[in-house]
């Protein structure tokens, strides 16, 4: 994942501060030349670092620091501060029209991500009511049409496409079909090239003439680094582009584009793709993105993702359960398959505060989920309502049955066990430790070993 190296040199840079207690202006200084290098090996634009890290030094320096109680719980608070300051105060949404529809026009270098990042952008917006369009405006590139319509149809959004016609027509006529379609969004999907030329912004500028698009949506590479910050200067000076979309985030990448975009070029990421599928992508929150490189975790993502694939309805309904002491095989089977649901394992346990930066320590399997519910599926309904009947010749059958050791299922049931004694605690104070509001305790990696053990079948 982008930031892992920065994660991880932040945290021991935090770590010194902390076991030194109270802080001198030297031992300010010495923390940020680390953070000063952590930021340039993370390809963060020199400029942005220096002015950055001047603002860290400023305030670090202060009364209200090297007096206080907790000074490097503070100097921790000021670069968090300053972090989402560099990426942008608030969250950018996109720009809408007073009268639909509202045209989105995506630009970008070949091999960025627009087509696919067109229909994951769709989808997102039909999640939310909407009711978009994609056009299919690249006519250059081999099989694009072809590829928009694929992703389109996953997506569940209708392609608007003429073939191989001129660019300019295309999108005057694909705003026209969403008038007389009720479409209230637009999304052109543009050509690119390998490199910024004169042709290829003579056509962005017609297409942007042709029809004023209320958000100029340029789709850089974060495995560029310094490049995609250049690019999108260079795009930005020749177009206007009103915000830019990252793909790739979930790269080997050291992340650094997004950390300088917005100093750069003064436009914001307004969103950013996090892997492969069509669900893999989010909204940009500059808030989120600082506790995550700080190791401080991202709970509301992983609310904002669990809301995604879990209903009101079904917690409410499993609260209920807990409090009567009545989770069963076949509440953990639901459990397991809403988990699947949210995506990868590592990016959700990721999300957990303290576990940012030690997530490769965790010996994680997504495949140990596809195993637990072939041992679950394979027990009879009175079985799964009743675990504790299963003796060893059920056991033997069960094992057969999801190509399984008997060992497997002795752990998966003696996991269980400890998950129901579990579930009756927090069954006695309301079920409020799963739904409640009580204020989320800080997490201990050991807490998920079991996880890190379980995939051991």
């Amino acid at each position: 994942m982008a930031f892992e190296g920065l994660q991880d040199k932040l945290g021991q840079v935090f770590k010194k501060l902390k076991a030194r207690g109270k802080l001198t202006e030297a031992d300010v200084k010495e923390a940020m030349r680390e953070v000063r290098l952590a930021l340039l090996e993370a390809d963060v634009s020199y400029k942005v670092v220096k002015d950055f890290v001047n603002k860290v030094s400023e305030r670090a320096v202060g009364s209200e620091v090297l007096e206080s109680l907790t000074p490097a719980q503070q100097v921790v608070k000021i670069v968090n501060e300053e972090l989402i300051a560099l990426m942008g105060d608030g969250n950018s949404h996109l720009n809408t029209a007073s009268k639909p529809p509202t045209v989105i026009m995506f630009c970008g270098l070949q091999g960025s991500g627009k087509t696919t990042h067109c229909a994951k952008l769709a989808k997102l917006l039909k999640k939310e009511g909407h009711h978009p369009m994609i056009a299919a405006c690249d006519i250059y590139r081999p099989a694009a049409i072809d590829q928009l319509k694929i992703v389109g149809e996953q997506a569940g959004v209708y392609v608007f496409e003429m073939g191989q016609t001129d660019p300019v027509e295309i999108s005057r006529q694909a705003l026209r079909y969403a008038q007389n379609h009720n479409h209230d969004i637009v999304i052109l999907d543009t050509a690119g090239r390998l490199h910024i030329d004169e042709k290829l912004m003579d056509e962005l500028k017609n297409i942007k003439a042709e029809t004023a698009p209320n958000e100029i949506m340029l789709v850089v590479d974060a495995m560029t680094g310094q490049d995609a910050v250049n690019v999108a200067k260079a795009f930005d000076e020749a177009l206007g582009i009103t915000g830019v979309l990252m793909s790739k985030l979930d790269s080997d990448t050291r992340g650094g584009a997004a950390l300088s975009v917005l100093s750069v070029t003064g436009k914001p990421i307004k969103f950013v793709g996090t892997g492969e599928k069509l669900d893999d992508f989010e909204q940009f929150h500059p808030d989120r993105m600082a506790s995550r490189i700080l190791g401080m975790g991202d709970v509301l993502s992983l609310i904002e993702k669990a809301e995604d694939v879990y209903s009101k309805q079904q917690a409410e309904r499993l609260t209920q359960k807990i409090q009567k002491s009545q989770f069963d095989m076949n509440d953990l089977l639901e459990q397991l398959r809403q988990i699947q649901k949210m995506g990868d394992l590592k990016k959700i346990v990721g999300m957990l505060p303290g576990v940012g930066n030690k997530i490769d320590e965790l010996d994680i399997d997504d495949k140990a989920f596809t195993r637990v519910e072939a041992m679950i599926t394979s027990m009879t309904p009175a079985e799964r309502a009743k675990p504790s009947i299963i003796n060893p010749s059920r056991k033997r059958r069960i094992a057969a049955g999801s190509g399984n050791q008997v060992q497997d299922v002795n752990r998966l049931l003696k996991q269980f066990e400890q998950m129901q004694q579990m579930m009756k605690k927090l069954g006695k104070n309301g079920g409020k430790g799963l739904f409640g509001k009580r204020k989320m305790p800080k997490l201990d990696p050991k807490m998920l070993d079991g996880m890190g053990k379980l995939p051991k079948f």
